[in-house]
C-alpha cells in the first residue's frame, strides 16, 4: 500500500511514521517543507513542498492510496484562513490523483463553545469530508494527548513539578477525555486498512476527567504532594501569561490551549469501539506513567516543538549576508574532534551553555515575558541532536557529525540570528551571525555587544576544556 504522510516532522507525524513502517507492504512517502527534517530509510520517499503549492502536492500524491493530513497553522496569525486554503488544496489534489482515503486528526469539541483554534480544526474536518462521492475521509477527534513531549503533557508536568501550591482558574473543573499518545498513533495507523467505504467521524479518549484531576493524577504518579485552589478571577489572558512563564510553551501556544480549556472535550460517539474493537484505550494514570518512563529512559521520539514553522520558512542563506558576526577560533590542543563535537552536541537544556549561565537565564526570562520560548523548552535528548530538534530558544537546522552544528534563533529578536560551530584544520570555529531588521535590530546588537564579549568569548574555550575531561 502506498501512503502519503503530511506533518511528518511534527509531534504525531514522527511517531506515526515509525508505527507505519512496522507494517508489511507499506511504502511510505513523506511530504515536508524541508527534507532535512526527516530521516530517510528503506521504503520511505521524501517529497519537498507545501500544501499551499498545488503542483508539489499533486506530484507527491501520484499513485497514493491513503493520505494522512496532520497539518495545522497554529502559530500563524491568520490560521483559520490558512487552514482552509491548505485543506482545500489537499482535498482537490487527492481527488485529482485518485487517492482513495484521507485520514485526518482533529480535536474534540463542538463549534458552539469551541475556541478559534478548535473551530479551525472542525472546519478543516468538514472541508476534507465534503466530497464523499469522490473520496472517503476518516476524521479522528482527540482531546488532550498524554505522551512524552506532547504540549499538553509538558504543561501538566511543568505546572505540577514546579508549583507545590497552585492557584488555578475555574476552567480546571472542565471535563475532558484524554488519550494516550500510543493509542492515538495506533488508531491512525490502523485507519489505513480498516474496511469501510463511507466517511466516519471517530471520537477517541479514555475516561472523563476534569483538568484538576489531570494535575492531581500526575502528582500522584510522580509521588509529589500538591495543593490546588481554584479561583474565579483568572482571565484567559492572565492564565496564558501564567502558563507562558511556568511552562515551556510560548504565549501563542498557551493562549490557544487556554481558550480551548473553557469548553468540554468529550467523546460524542462510539465509533472507536465499533471500528477498532482490538484497541483498548489506556487509562490516564497508565499513560502518565509510560510518558514518565520514556523521559527517564531518553526515549522521546518527538516533541511538540519539532514543527516550529519559522526555522524552515526563513532563508538561511542570509547567514552569508549577516551584518554582524562574532567569530571565535581556538586550537583543539590535542582534544579529539569527536570529543569536542560530543560536547557541542550537549549544549542547552540541563547541560547549560558553557558558562555565564545567569546571563543566559536572564535572556531566557526576558524572552518568556515578551511571548517567546525562553530556556524552559529544553531538549528532546541530553546528548544527541538531529535537524529539527529544539534546544531552548534555538532550533537545529544543520548537524554534521564531527564537523558542524548550526542553530537558528527562535527567541524574540529584531532580526534573524544563527549560532554555528565548525571543526576544521585542528580548530574549533564558533560564529554568531545577526541579520538585523532596521534600526532597532542594529541598536539591539550594539546593546548586547558587551554581554557577547563575555558569553561568546568564554564559550569556545569552555567547550575545549570540557571536551578534554
Amino acid at each position: 500500500m502506498n501512503i502519503l504522510l503530511t506533518g511528518a516532522s511534527g509531534y504525531i507525524g514522527r511517531r506515526l511514521k515509525h508505527r507505519l513502517l512496522q507494517e508489511d507492504g507499506i511504502r511510505l512517502r513523506l511530504f515536508v517543507k524541508s527534507g532535512q527534517t526527516v530521516t530517510k530509510s528503506q521504503n520511505v520517499e521524501v517529497f519537498e513542498g507545501s500544501t499551499f503549492e498545488p503542483e508539489s502536492l499533486e506530484r507527491a500524491l501520484e499513485n497514493i492510496e491513503v493520505a494522512y493530513y496532520l497539518i495545522h497553522s497554529m502559530e500563524s496569525k491568520n490560521f483559520r484562513e490558512l487552514d482552509k486554503i491548505s485543506a482545500k488544496n489537499f482535498l482537490e489534489a487527492c481527488i485529482k490523483q485518485g487517492v482513495k482515503r484521507i485520514v485526518y486528526l482533529g480535536g474534540l469539541g463542538s463549534k458552539e463553545s469551541a475556541s478559534e483554534h478548535l473551530i479551525s480544526r472542525i472546519e478543516t474536518g468538514e472541508l476534507l469530508s465534503q466530497r464523499p462521492e469522490s473520496i472517503q475521509t476518516l476524521w479522528f477527534r482527540a482531546g488532550v494527548i498524554i505522551g512524552s513531549g506532547s504540549a499538553s503533557f509538558e504543561i501538566i508536568r511543568n505546572l505540577v513539578e514546579k508549583l507545590p501550591f497552585m492557584i488555578a482558574p475555574k476552567w480546571v473543573h472542565t471535563l475532558c477525555q484524554p488519550s494516550a499518545e500510543r493509542d492515538v498513533i495506533e488508531y491512525l495507523a490502523c485507519a489505513a486498512t480498516i474496511t469501510t467505504d463511507q466517511n466516519i467521524i471517530i471520537d477517541i479518549g479514555s475516561e472523563a476527567k476534569s483538568y484538576k484531576e489531570l494535575l492531581t493524577g500526575y502528582a500522584k504518579a510522580a509521588n509529589l504532594k500538591r495543593f490546588l485552589l481554584p479561583v474565579p478571577f483568572f482571565s484567559p489572558k492572565l492564565s496564558s501569561y501564567w502558563l507562558t512563564l511556568i511552562t515551556p510553551v510560548p504565549y501563542s501556544v498557551a493562549s490557544a490551549l487556554v481558550e480551548g480549556l473553557k469548553s468540554e472535550a468529550v467523546v460524542k460517539n462510539d465509533n472507536a469501539k465499533k471500528y477498532f474493537p482490538n484497541i483498548a484505550p489506556q487509562d490516564y494514570d497508565t499513560a502518565v506513567k509510560k510518558a514518565l518512563e520514556d523521559i527517564q529512559n531518553s526515549q522521546i521520539i518527538s516533541r511538540w516543538s519539532d514543527a516550529s514553522k519559522d526555522a524552515w520558512e526563513n532563508d538561511h542563506s542570509k547567514i552569508a549576508e549577516a551584518v554582524f558576526v562574532d567569530r571565535q577560533s581556538i586550537e583543539l590542543g590535542g582534544t579529539p574532534p569527536q570529543k569536542v563535537f560530543e560536547t557541542i552536541s550537549a549544549v542547552g537544556g540541563d547541560n547549560g551553555w558553557f558558562g555565564y549561565e545567569l546571563l543566559w537565564q536572564i535572556r531566557g526570562f526576558i524572552d518568556k515575558i515578551i511571548g517567546g520560548y525562553g530556556l524552559s523548552r529544553g531538549r528532546r535528548d541530553s546528548k544527541h541532536l538531529r535537524v529539527g530538534d529544539s534546544v531552548d530558544f534555538w532550533k537545529v537546522v544543520d548537524v554534521r557529525e564531527n564537523e558542524r552544528l548550526l542553530l537558528f534563533a527562535q527567541m524574540k529578536l529584531p532580526g534573524k540570528a544563527w549560532l554555528e560551530w565548525t571543526i576544521k584544520d585542528g580548530k574549533l570555529h564558533q560564529s554568531a551571525y545577526f541579520y538585523p531588521h532596521g534600526l532597532m535590530g542594529r541598536l539591539y546588537w550594539y546593546a548586547m555587544a558587551p554581554f557577547h564579549l563575555f558569553i561568546f568569548g568564554g564559550m569556545a574555550k569552555n567547550i575545549i576544556k570540557k571536551g578534554k575531561n
